[in-house]
């Protein structure tokens, strides 16, 4: 456990690590609101329980990374999954350095009895949690060592229940998406508890005696006061019906009497229940100071929070006095000084805060860009990318996951929010903004508080560009900048990186991978072609300095991942991606796909030619490491006519070359075998144009993300088949979509199903590593568990 996450201290970067209820607690109470003090229990601490479970069970050993896909209408496998996964959490054992922690700092609060709220949040692309009214409960636990590691055991197990897991799987949430961390507060004894429900057409304010666990549990009918907003003057007001109180000790009132075989959490020693006296029972919960008090804090919470919103509120029994507290706050927009007010698909990962710079015509891109804006357009097409090494962030109105935009923004490691309708309408140039890519959201920012100068300097100083968003749920971002040690497990799938620009070579070729299984030429070389087609240097006679250039640009991934394989993937360009570029091929500007791949070869092989001479200058500098991976290959013509090309080139000279293609449209289904005939050594899937194509979606369109989805049946059933189709053919299979980075269940399968090897971005490589060894243990388990259960027959 690094630390505990104290309500007065807790960061805007921290949300994640918190939750929201504990997240929006703490901004009320640093602006100066009454809220019961407390710390949080990090959603990382649950990670790291679940991941050391020690369990013979292959469903508990990958529970941090799996997604428990049940099928939640079989309601007994349901229930048996559930009660297997709580039972395993109920028994493990909590560390005990954690348990210390924990009581020491709540030592300090004098208290005998201590509430564990969940508090949640979800990150990245998927869809808010909206109302979670009784999937998750509060427990309540004595201050002492063993009842804080049984409450803690109890309060995590609740996001495995049946209701939970149904919950999950109906809001479309992967579990490894959810964070749960656990707020820690001291319960003291009250006069009375309640909520405060506001809008714009009045306040209505509940109340009962005692805690407010009795209305929380339905037990009691509390007392109703209706406000009116404008004046704070009380319209009505109804005696509820409440008989019973809880407390947290002996100290019964002079109207009640104890209950001590009653109480609901029998795990929960210091919660008592009271019986209300008839006398008592007939009285206003609040005294009409208490009243007042509420309906002045609500008052004040109005110009937080705006005209709607929701609070939970105690009136704590102290020694001499007493005290009105905030123990909940509901649709806080508002409480960020800053509040999110747009709403899109986190594509890149990261947080940065920095100044808007809104564009709207695309055909007029700049030759440069400010350093270190928000840049906010309606989409961007390839050839924006020599301009984006520059921005701190980038959001875009259109595009989905495996969009130009999301594409280029994780290349770079660059935040990012894409399918952001209508952001270039709301942001105005020159505002200050705080753009979350791990949630999709973008908050507006107003002044300079001290927080934000704090994480503006951090933004400046690179830090969030840099490690927190290559590995930002790593400990120690660059543990795994070193080549595999024995710190990490042993791997046999092939693990590689997709890469593009060489200002990351420096800190990736010394990854845990075995060589770059996608080097996407035409992100290469728009940093070497000065706003030009390579047509036009070609007709302008400098076709020798950009085939120099050209050269350079791959002997730089040569030499540094050298004697690891290096997959040139040759240029995939669509017209429509190029719009600033002159003398690009003619093609319909409407068209989802463009005369792209090697079809576009057949029609004007000179830019073609142009890579194999400069893949053969890379050989003749002594580096025999480079193949080249064919895109887009749409027939079995196309791939005969760049073979050709390559046999002119001399590149088949050199024994260790290699000529793959891209399995990425779905022909290829029915053609494999007529390609290894022709001479394909090995393919390579591309997910993202597979499934656009076997879905008939378009990747570009954020809304369609649901429907866009690699998970589809039919998309893996395609990857399967092309798998044991290349292991009929003796061929090697990689896959080097986006696929394994966004849904890493499916490495499960493609282990299983004997892909040779996984290419994916850098800040996916260490979730890819981990979940490749964990599918390869769980095989090599299952395997030992048949010849065991077969030598026994």
């Amino acid at each position: 456990m690094d630390k505990l996450y104290w309500l007065d201290q807790i960061k805007l970067q921290d949300r994640t690590k918190v939750g929201e209820k504990a997240f929006y607690l703490s901004r009320i109470m640093q602006r100066g609101y009454p809220v019961v003090p407390g710390f949080v229990v990090s959603a990382e601490n649950l990670r790291q329980f679940l991941e050391n479970l020690n369990s013979s069970e292959s469903l508990v050993a990958d529970l941090p990374h799996s997604s428990l896909h049940l099928d939640v209408a079989n309601w007994r496998q349901l229930q048996q999954v559930a009660g297997r996964l709580r039972q395993e959490i109920l028994t493990a054992t909590v560390p005990q350095e954690w348990v210390s922690t924990i009581f020491q700092a709540a030592r300090e609060w004098q208290t005998s009895c201590l509430i564990l709220r969940p508090t949640l949040a979800v990150s990245t692309a998927t869809p808010a949690i909206k109302n979670v009214s009784g999937l998750l409960e509060s427990v309540f636990c004595q201050c002492e060592p063993e009842a804080i590691a049984w409450a803690l055991k109890r309060t995590w197990s609740q996001m495995f229940r049946a209701r939970s897991l149904l919950y999950w799987q109906r809001a479309g949430i992967n579990l490894q998406q959810v964070n749960l961390a656990v707020l820690v507060q001291p319960v003291e004894n009250a006069i009375a508890s309640g909520l405060l429900k506001a809008n714009s057409s009045g306040w209505e304010i509940e109340a009962t005696w005692g805690l407010g666990i009795a209305i929380a549990q339905g037990e009691v009918q509390p007392d109703v006061y209706y406000i009116q907003q404008a004046t704070g003057v009380v319209l009505e007001q109804h005696l509820g019906n409440k008989m019973l109180a809880y407390g947290v000790d002996n100290a019964v009132g002079a109207f009640s009497q104890p209950m001590p075989n009653s109480v609901l959490t029998p795990d929960s020693t210091c919660l008592n229940t009271y019986v209300l006296q008839e006398a008592q029972q007939k009285q206003y919960a609040l005294q009409e100071e208490y009243l007042q008090q509420i309906i002045a804090l609500g008052t004040q919470l109005v110009s937080e929070l705006g005209k709607t919103f929701t609070i939970k509120w105690t009136i704590a029994q102290q020694a001499t006095s007493s005290k009105l507290y905030i123990t909940q706050v509901s649709s806080p927009q508002s409480v960020i000084p800053h509040g999110h007010f747009i709403r899109g698909l986190g594509a890149a990962r990261g947080r940065v805060v920095a100044t808007a710079l809104v564009i709207t015509n695309l055909q007029g891109k700049p030759e440069q860009l400010p350093k270190g804006v928000i840049l906010v357009v309606p989409t961007i097409a390839p050839d924006w990318l020599p301009l984006l090494h520059q921005v701190a962030g980038i959001i875009t109105e259109q595009g989905g996951l495996t969009s130009h935009a999301a594409i280029l923004a994780r290349e770079l490691r660059i935040a990012a929010v894409v399918n952001a309708k209508s952001a270039t309408t709301l942001i105005q140039t020159g505002e200050r903004l705080l753009l979350d890519g791990d949630r999709g959201e973008v908050y507006r920012i107003k002044g300079n508080s001290k927080e934000e100068m704090e994480r503006g300097r951090e933004q400046e100083s690179g830090r969030l560009r840099g490690d927190n968003i290559l590995f930002p749920n790593h400990p120690n971002p660059k543990a795994l900048y070193l080549p595999v040690t024995s710190h990490l497990p042993m791997i046999a799938t092939q693990l590689l990186v997709n890469l593009s620009q060489p200002s990351l070579i420096e800190e990736v070729q010394s990854f845990p991978v075995d060589g770059v299984g996608l080097l996407r030429s035409e992100l290469m070389v728009l940093n070497i072609l000065d706003g030009q087609h390579p047509n036009s240097w070609i007709l302008g006679g400098r076709k020798a300095e950009l085939l120099e250039r050209w050269s350079e640009q791959i002997m730089q991934f040569a030499h540094a991942f050298a004697p690891r394989p290096v997959f040139y993937r040759s240029l995939d360009w669509r017209s429509q991606d190029l719009p600033s570029l002159s003398d690009s091929l003619e093609s319909s500007p409407q068209s989802m796909l463009g005369e792209r791949g090697t079809f576009s070869y057949l029609r004007n092989p000179a830019v073609f030619e142009l890579e194999l001479q400069a893949l053969a200058s890379v050989q003749q500098a002594g580096y025999s490491n480079v193949n080249l991976l064919l895109p887009f290959v749409r027939t079995v013509e196309e791939f005969i006519f760049c073979r050709r090309k390559v046999e002119q080139a001399l590149l088949t000279e050199v024994s260790q070359f290699q000529l793959w293609m891209m399995a990425e449209v779905p022909s290829v289904l029915f053609l494999l075998p007529e390609y290894v005939k022709a001479g394909a050594a090995g393919i390579s899937i591309g997910t993202n144009d597979l499934t656009q194509l076997l879905l008939g979606v378009d990747r570009e369109q954020g809304e369609l993300a649901k429907v866009f989805n690699e998970r589809h049946p039919a998309v893996m059933s395609a990857i399967a088949q092309l798998i044991q189709m290349a292991k009929s053919a003796g061929i090697p299979c990689s896959i080097c979509g986006q696929a394994p980075a966004l849904y890493p269940e499916i490495i499960d399968k493609l282990v299983e199903w004997g892909i040779t090897s996984i290419s994916v971005e850098p800040e996916a490589v260490e979730r890819t590593y981990q979940a490749i060894a964990r599918a390869e243990q769980r095989l090599i388990l299952a395997a030992a568990r048949r010849e065991l259960k077969d030598a026994k027959n």
